[in-house]
């Protein structure tokens, strides 16, 4: 074989050899990314239970302390007034 065809024969290998490994650098990136993905769904998704959570409790303590405490209307709402929220207004 000559000189030539040899160096084409192994930059021929080479070339395969490095697009082999590129190819599987660039799978395990891609899996690796979509494991996170993964890992940030299930994060948002424990936040979103404990919110709903805290949200129930939220709920049954306001539901508690209606039936415990009576809420009368102000004294302008029973006279026709207007009642103003906000600050100093």
């Amino acid at each position: 074989m000559s000189r030539a065809s040899k160096l084409t024969l192994a930059a021929t290998g080479l070339g395969t050899a490095g697009i082999i490994y590129f190819v599987h650098w660039a799978q395990e990136q891609e899996k690796a990314s979509m494991h996170k993905g993964v890992e940030r769904d299930m994060e948002k998704q424990r936040i979103r239970q404990e919110r709903q959570a805290e949200f129930e409790i939220q709920r049954r303590l306001e539901e508690e302390y209606r039936q415990l405490q009576t809420v009368s209307p102000s004294i302008e709402d029973q006279s026709g007034g207007e009642v103003k929220q906000g600050r100093g207004t």
